[in-house]
């Protein structure tokens, strides 16, 4: 997931794009909050809810958001800002209050080297290695993991199937483009993971997004043959897209968690963040996210509707 190499000047360049970016993006539904790269976070009373770069991290937060605002609090969102790259900064200076995240690929990120065996190991390696005043509440059971998936053409020309894993796709590699964001091709849980782990080595990456749009568009049309795809994405099924099992755990553990700023949320926040983990699953995920992907409902509306359902608003 990164570019090519380029001159200083030209990267120069790139940062100033994507941080423009960041601070033009905002969800349809919640509107956003002030510069997102700027330190004016919690602190004043103000829960701040930000959400990385792709739909299923807005949804997310939506939720949270509502759920917090049940409890009295006030919240102000700030969606679409990036990548974990740029969003833990932000949290970790007390930006952002609560951010949607995985656990699996926040350790990942934190300690390439870890390899915990349980969603409990998983959560204490987190743990350890987060910045001092920043907390993992409760883990949902709903888990999107980041997947190698390939289109209906190249795992019919190939023979994969569901049962298939990513080490069968070593002989056939070298002749194709996999395509994700431009983090994917130096996280270990990406192109350096799957040469380490697994001897994949492709001819070529495009850098596209966070098995968003763009990623989904390409694997459709065959401009890529595989791409890094999350493993709720409706897409899949939709496109008889085939995800390749992950026998090594490569890609770990990704169970749906809150990050916090501990000292900007308040206890009745943090329990109502826990209950939204209790009540959320893998097919409720996958349901919602349908909803906003594929049925274009604002995500938002699909938040509150949910929360309602649950009785937690």
């Amino acid at each position: 997931m990164s570019s090519q190499k380029r001159l200083l000047a030209t990267a120069a360049v790139v940062l100033t794009s994507a941080l423009t970016a960041a601070l033009t993006g905002c969800s349809s539904s919640g509107g956003s909050g002030g510069d997102p790269l700027k330190g004016d976070g919690g602190g004043n009373g103000t829960v701040v809810v930000g959400s990385n770069n792709f739909a299923e991290s807005t949804l997310l937060s939506d939720i949270y958001g509502e759920a917090l605002k049940a409890k009295g609090l006030k919240v102000e969102y700030k969606h679409n800002i990036g990548s974990r790259e740029t969003t833990y900064g932000l949290i970790k200076n007390g930006t952002l209050t609560v951010l949607p995240e995985y656990n699996g690929a926040l350790l990942a990120y934190l300690d390439k080297d870890a390899v915990p065996k349980t969603v409990e190991e998983t959560g204490k390696a987190v743990t350890d290695k987060l910045a001092p005043k920043l907390g993992l509440l409760e883990p949902s059971r709903a888990q999107d993991k980041d997947a190698v998936t390939v289109n209906a053409a190249t795992a019919g020309k190939y023979h994969l199937t569901s049962d298939s894993t990513i080490a069968d796709l070593a002989d056939a590699a070298p002749g194709l483009v996999i395509g994700g964001s431009p983090e994917f091709q130096t996280r270990h849980q990406g192109l350096d993971g799957l040469k380490s782990v697994y001897g994949v080595t492709f001819r070529s990456f495009k850098a596209l997004d966070a098995g968003g749009p763009l990623t989904i568009a390409a694997l459709k049309g065959g401009n890529i043959q595989v791409g890094d795809v999350f493993t709720t994405d409706p897409s899949i099924r939709k496109n008889r897209f085939v995800v390749l099992r992950d026998p090594k755990n490569l890609f770990g553990f990704e169970n749906v968690v809150p990050l916090v700023y501990r000292p900007d949320l308040p206890k009745a926040g943090a329990a109502a963040l826990n209950a939204v983990s209790a009540a959320l699953d893998t097919p409720t995920l996958l349901k919602l996210g349908t909803e906003v992907q594929n049925e274009q409902k604002d995500p938002m509306d699909v938040a509150r509707s949910w929360l309602k359902a649950e009785h937690l608003i």
